[in-house]
């Protein structure tokens, strides 16, 4: 493997050259999980692979998740047993070899309410028992994701000490996967392909995409560069339409509401809610490795422009401030909300799969579609399975373009940081900075004890080294890649505003530093 660093003299290198003429096997447009997928799984067959982003890495729907590493649970209550097969197979991969320090197994709890009859109860437990079928057939083992169980009332308010204690008889435990943060596991899965030879450009936004390359603005410098390819790929999400007329989407908007877990009581386990009169539909009250918690999540259709960046309504923080306030002892406002993210699904509406016209009943199945030029359109599925839709997505261009390299290797292939998680509790680093970073948290904390100033947080639970590492092995460009994407400071606005100074004085340090260094 060549190196894994991205930074801004690597960036305007690899442009230069393909600028200057050369080819590449596969063209990859679009820098989320899926476009990052993509370019792994390509480069690490060992074909040439450019990458461009019109923004940056995880700028789209891929930060926007419920960091969910789900095993299917809720396909196989709608009897996709295919669906919930892979899901539950794509969990255990990630969780166990590609990337153990992102994972985490996270407890998930239904309270047992009034509202939650003896029949429902029993339903649902029949159905956590199956998704742990999935789990033993995916060979997931039990040490990492325990067999579900009924819990007592005590056992209950010991797991989640915040739930409303009136009526309570217990509840349901099971345990999912959950990632420490997806716009981390994008820059994981970006400077991995970089080592097996992938160029990685953000800011390079492509204007016109053919089978054969595409035109591309340098965002940072406004030129317009012609980029040739054996074939290329789609892989921008929600924005897929834009380059392909022949791809129609149906968005779903995805809500969440970020709150402190101390002020509701809510620390180690996750609350999955039912929906009052709703059968089978929850919502989720997620914690998260820093103590504050994701409140989500909800499926609505979204029409008309897709924006940058989506706003949640406030129709949609309502509905999730009254679900979470029928199983909490403190129900939450608006004046517990620290923060609140929206994230758009790039669904297809497939033929033959009638639905009521809500976005829940769509298809959360990929699709590989072949455009009559030749470009290569991947959309739907969801993040927990971006690794299947990579290999079938590269299947089908070294098919159609005639392209020499054998079957995908990902299935077994670490990402940067990757370590098996007794050899990552040896890491000599911060216990914070080891779940974010693997391996290489010893590399930053070390930039920490040469420059003791770097050590200072920008803000809290970041430190002034992880901005440097950012800008010279993560691909950050500017303050707002820091804030938004490598760290995860911008989900509380008042956080990145008194943070941002300090950044950006960081950044424009760090990039001078790059500079001198060449």
């Amino acid at each position: 493997m060549t190196a894994t660093h991205l930074n801004a003299e690597r960036r305007a290198a690899e442009l230069a050259d393909l600028a200057a003429g050369e080819v590449v096997d596969l063209l990859v447009v679009g820098g989320g999980v899926t476009g990052a997928g993509v370019a792994l799984d390509a480069a690490s067959r060992g074909l040439s692979v450019a990458l461009v982003e019109a923004e940056d890495l995880a700028f789209g729907t891929s930060r926007w998740s419920s960091k969910l590493v789900h095993g299917g649970l809720r396909y196989l209550a709608k009897g996709d047993v295919g669906l919930a097969h892979e899901s539950a197979v794509e969990r255990g991969i990630l969780m166990t070899r590609t990337a153990p320090h992102l994972t985490r197994a996270l407890p998930q709890l239904i309270p047992l309410h009034p509202g939650v009859s003896t029949v429902d109860a029993t339903v649902t437990f029949t159905g956590l028992a199956a998704g742990d079928v999935l789990r033993r057939v995916a060979r997931t083992p039990s040490r990492l994701l325990p067999r579900p169980r009924r819990v007592s009332e005590p056992e209950a308010l010991a797991l989640a000490p915040g739930l409303r204690r009136p009526g309570l008889r217990g509840g349901l435990l099971s345990f999912d996967g959950q990632l420490i943060d997806d716009a981390r596991l994008v820059v994981a899965l970006a400077r991995t392909a970089a080592g097996f030879g992938a160029r990685v450009l953000t800011k390079a936004r492509v204007t016109t995409l053919t089978g054969s390359g595409a035109d591309v603005v340098d965002g940072l410098t406004g030129d317009t560069v012609q980029i040739q390819a054996r074939a290329t790929v789609n892989a921008t999400g929600v924005w897929a339409g834009t380059l392909v007329d022949s791809v129609t989407l149906r968005p779903s908007r995805g809500s969440h509401l970020v709150l402190d877990g101390a002020a509701m009581g809510i620390r180690n386990a996750a609350l999955t809610i039912p929906v009052p009169g709703h059968f089978g539909r929850y919502a989720l009250l997620l914690p998260q490795a820093d103590g504050r918690l994701y409140l989500g999540l909800t499926d609505e259709p979204v029409d008309g422009p897709i924006p940058d960046v989506p706003a949640v309504p406030e129709s949609d923080v309502d509905f999730l401030l009254d679900i979470a306030g029928t199983v909490l002892a403190t129900p939450p406002t608006r004046a517990h909300i620290l923060g609140r993210f929206a994230g758009l699904r790039p669904l297809l509406d497939l033929p033959g799969r009638g639905t009521s016209g809500r976005s829940a009943d769509l298809s959360r199945h990929h699709a590989v579609l072949t455009a009559p030029d030749g470009v290569i359109t991947v959309v739907g599925g969801k993040l927990t399975t971006y690794r299947k839709m990579a290999a079938d997505t590269v299947d089908r261009a070294v098919e159609s373009a005639g392209l020499a390299a054998g079957p995908s290797r990902t299935k077994a292939l670490p990402l940067v940081g990757a370590a098996p998680r007794a050899q990552l509790s040896t890491v000599d680093a911060p216990e914070p900075l080891i779940r974010r970073y693997g391996t290489d948290a010893a590399k930053i904390h070390a930039i920490g004890l040469l420059d003791p100033a770097l050590a200072e947080p920008v803000a809290p639970g970041v430190t002034a080294a992880e901005v440097v590492w950012a800008v010279r092995h993560e691909g950050a460009l500017d303050a707002e890649d820091v804030l938004h994407r490598r760290t995860r400071i911008g989900l509380v606005e008042a956080e990145a505003l008194a943070a941002r100074p300090a950044v950006t004085d960081l950044v424009a340090r760090a990039l001078r530093g790059l500079g001198q260094r060449a």
